[in-house]
C-alpha cells in the first residue's frame, strides 16, 4: 500500500484540491441560499419551493459527495511514507481540528437544510450572513498550516 501511496501521490493530492474547492464553494454558498430563503419567508411569499429544491441538490449532489472525497483523499496523503511525522508536525493536528470544524459546520447546515424542507427553519437570515464566515476562517487556518507551516 505504502508504494502505491508514494506512487500516486500528486494525484491523489490533485484529488483532495479539487474536491476541497467543490467542497468550499458548497460552504460558502449554502448559507447564502439560506440567507435568501429566509428572507422570502420573512417576507411572506408562500411558495419558496425552489429554495428547498436548490439547497437540497446543492447538499446531496455536491457537498456530500465533495466532502467524502476530500476525507478520503486526505486520508490517503496521511498514509503516504515521509509526508507528515505525526511526533512533531503540529500543523497538521491544527489542520485535522479545523476540517473537523469544517465538518461539524456541514452538518449543521444539513440540519438546517432539512429544517428548511420542513417548513421549520428557525435561524435568522442575519445568523446564517454571520455564520457563512466560518468556512472561510476555517479554510484560511488550513491553507495556512499546509503551506506555512508555522508549528
Amino acid at each position: 500500500m505504502a508504494d502505491f501511496l508514494s506512487t500516486y501521490y500528486l494525484w491523489i493530492k490533485v484529488g483532495h484540491i479539487v474536491s476541497v474547492i467543490s467542497w468550499m464553494a458548497g460552504l460558502l454558498y449554502l448559507p447564502r441560499i439560506f440567507v435568501y430563503h429566509a428572507e422570502q419567508i420573512d417576507a411572506g411569499v408562500a411558495d419558496t419551493s425552489v429554495f428547498v429544491v436548490m439547497e437540497r441538490k446543492l447538499l446531496k449532489f455536491i457537498m456530500n459527495k465533495a466532502m467524502i472525497a476530500t476525507w478520503l483523499f486526505g486520508i490517503l496523503l496521511i498514509g503516504t511514507p515521509g509526508i507528515i511525522d505525526f511526533g512533531s508536525d503540529i500543523w497538521f493536528y491544527v489542520k485535522l481540528l479545523s476540517v473537523i470544524a469544517m465538518t461539524l459546520y456541514h452538518v449543521w447546515l444539513a440540519k438546517r437544510q432539512k429544517d428548511f424542507e420542513l417548513g421549520q427553519n428557525a435561524v435568522s437570515s442575519k445568523t446564517f450572513r454571520l455564520l457563512n464566515e466560518i468556512p472561510a476562517v476555517l479554510m484560511i487556518i488550513i491553507v495556512i498550516m499546509v503551506v506555512v507551516k508555522p508549528f
